[in-house]
């Protein structure tokens, strides 16, 4: 019997690329950098020793360096694209980030910043963290959310059904922040924690955004992307929509990006756990100062 894969939504290969061309010129980092301090203050908020730490799939050394630069050791770096690896900070290993190669129960901590939105398997990823960590290890990272650039891909959805008559996948369909609390309970994760945060970048016009995306590395990554070079007209038509629906009264245009943080801990005897139905001490009424009537009797005067 042949085992089932993941649907593929995402051309690696042209990913690898594009951070190739991205890692040559001036990179757009901003978003990075904010993801970065920010799952270091909520690990300093942690009063734990994590010494064996894996940093998953971060395209930069950013997260690793934040942690390092709070007295932590210095994570383990994932890279999946081979020459990328030399730029990288020591120690890094050339992986992808659904092919974790690090034994079962080895690690305390598994961070990542911003790549997690681009994996085919994401329940397939968070299963193979949960098996690498050692019980009461953390799992922490941060992801963009399914409100990315929505400006974006509704100005895009309505120009490509004005001038062309039908729709191209352009942005990423990135997870609903529910779907992955509901993911990390699945792969087993005890203690799961999801939140979201909503940063809104201004720019002076589409063009200015789409020159970011390049220089993140992040333009169109789908696989079933259409492959015809899009339409000067269309573009145009996509730029005067966005500038109509989503421009503030200076002109400068707004762009939404949705991080979205989660985490888990693999399961240990020490933490937390839910009671047993049946083993409360003291009953709801008691603690609401009501009266308990029977199964099925109703309230006088009802």
């Amino acid at each position: 019997m042949r085992a089932m894969t993941a649907p593929r939504h995402f051309d690696r290969e042209l990913m690898g690329l594009r951070r190739l061309r991205a890692a040559r010129a001036e990179p757009a980092d901003f978003l990075l950098r904010h993801v970065a301090e920010d799952l270091a203050d909520r690990l300093d908020l942690v009063q734990r020793d994590f010494r064996a730490i894996v940093d998953l799939a971060t395209p930069t050394d950013a997260v690793r360096t934040a942690l390092a630069g709070r007295g932590r050791p210095m994570p383990v770096g994932t890279e999946a694209v081979a020459a990328l690896g030399d730029r990288r900070a020591a120690p890094v290993v050339v992986a992808h980030a659904d092919m974790l190669p690090f034994a079962a129960g080895s690690l305390d901590l598994v961070v990542s910043g911003l790549a997690l939105q681009l994996v085919d398997d994401l329940p397939g990823v968070f299963v193979q963290v949960r098996r690498a960590l050692k019980p009461d290890g953390l799992f922490l990272a941060a992801m963009l959310g399914g409100d990315t650039l929505t400006e974006l891909r509704q100005s895009f959805a309505e120009a490509e059904s004005e001038i062309d008559g039908g729709l191209s996948p352009r942005v990423a369909p990135f997870a609903d922040v529910r779907d992955i609390g509901g993911l990390l309970q699945r792969a087993g994760f005890a203690l799961p924690v999801t939140d979201s945060d909503r940063l809104t970048v201004r720019y002076a016009d589409v063009f200015a955004l789409m020159r970011d995306l390049r220089a993140m590395g992040a333009t169109n990554p789908l696989a079933d992307r259409i492959r015809r070079p899009l339409k000067r007209a269309t573009l145009l038509r996509m730029a005067a929509i966005y500038h109509e629906r989503f421009a503030d009264p200076d002109g400068r245009i707004r762009a939404t990006f949705q991080i979205v943080t989660l985490s888990g801990w693999a399961p240990h005897e020490s933490q937390q756990q839910p009671l047993k139905p049946g083993s409360a001490k003291a009953r709801l009424a008691d603690a609401l100062k009501a009266v308990e009537l029977p199964t099925g009797e109703k309230p006088s005067g009802a």
